[in-house]
């Protein structure tokens, strides 16, 4: 894909996702979930929805990457594509005072709502940075895990996505993603259906595609585990499209860490 079919993808995928920031809403975008109801539908507990900012959760996930993220006091993490602000907040109380959370987000609407979403509890341990998840701007291996939500899957470009959270995790760091993964080749009316593209659908990958993806990037102990259970809540959404696409958790670990996970080697 040209570099500017990719730009014209991200402004399209921008444009969609800048309006739920500003209170639309409907099935156009996201993993067709809700707040509320709809995260808890994908794993999440009440109380993990009564502890974040009103607002942060915008029902726009395919899973709970918190329930394999493992994280522990004083890691540091990155969220991918983190909208405004759900599982940074989340993962702040996992990581307490010590730890700290960084999401990066391309929606400038997305991530003013996440700043504004941190202030209003005053979360001090979480920042919010403008930009596209191909071109972190965050330091090499800086972080500890690497967090996303039904993300990855937006973006026309998996290959530099997964270069960069490399890059950017210390040995040892691990990813912990939820995603949309492609179980069987689309139509082109399906690939071709913008509604498709920004729900969620049309951009997904199939499993052997991203785990080669994964390993070159240099990632071991790849872990794809699809959730058949998902297929239902797509296609309540998005009628037919669960015959193509289903959710799945994705695992990595970058080679080189310790085992312990004392103050020495964690932060």
């Amino acid at each position: 894909m040209e570099t500017r079919e990719m730009d014209q993808l991200r402004g399209q995928v921008r444009s969609a996702y800048a309006r739920v920031a500003q209170g639309a809403s409907g099935c156009s975008v996201g993993c067709c979930g809700s707040d509320g109801a709809g995260s808890l539908a994908l794993g999440y507990t009440q109380e993990e929805l009564e502890s974040v900012p009103e607002g942060a959760d915008l029902g726009l996930g395919c899973g709970n990457p918190q329930a394999i993220a493992a994280l522990r006091p004083g890691e540091t993490v990155l969220d991918l594509g983190s909208g405004a602000g759900f599982d940074c907040f989340l993962a702040a109380r996992r990581v307490g005072r010590a730890g700290r959370v960084i999401g990066v987000d391309m929606t400038p609407e997305m991530v003013s709502k996440a700043r504004s979403n941190a202030a209003h509890v005053a979360a001090t341990n979480v920042e919010f940075r403008l930009g596209e998840i191909e071109r972190l701007p965050v330091a090499d291996q800086s972080v500890n895990v690497v967090l996303s939500n039904c993300v990855i899957n937006l973006s026309p470009d998996k290959r530099s996505v997964f270069l960069e959270a490399f890059r950017v995790l210390k040995p040892g760091g691990r990813l912990a993603i939820s995603d949309v993964v492609a179980t069987a080749d689309m139509p082109p009316e399906l690939t071709a259906n913008l509604s498709a593209l920004t729900g969620c659908v049309a951009g997904a990958a199939k499993i052997e595609t991203l785990r080669a993806l994964l390993v070159e990037a240099g990632f071991e102990q790849v872990k794809i585990v699809p959730r058949a259970e998902s297929r239902a809540v797509i296609g309540q959404c998005m009628p037919g499209a669960e015959e193509y696409v289903v959710s799945a958790t994705i695992e990595g670990t970058k080679p080189g860490g310790a085992s312990c996970c004392g103050p020495s080697c964690c932060t």
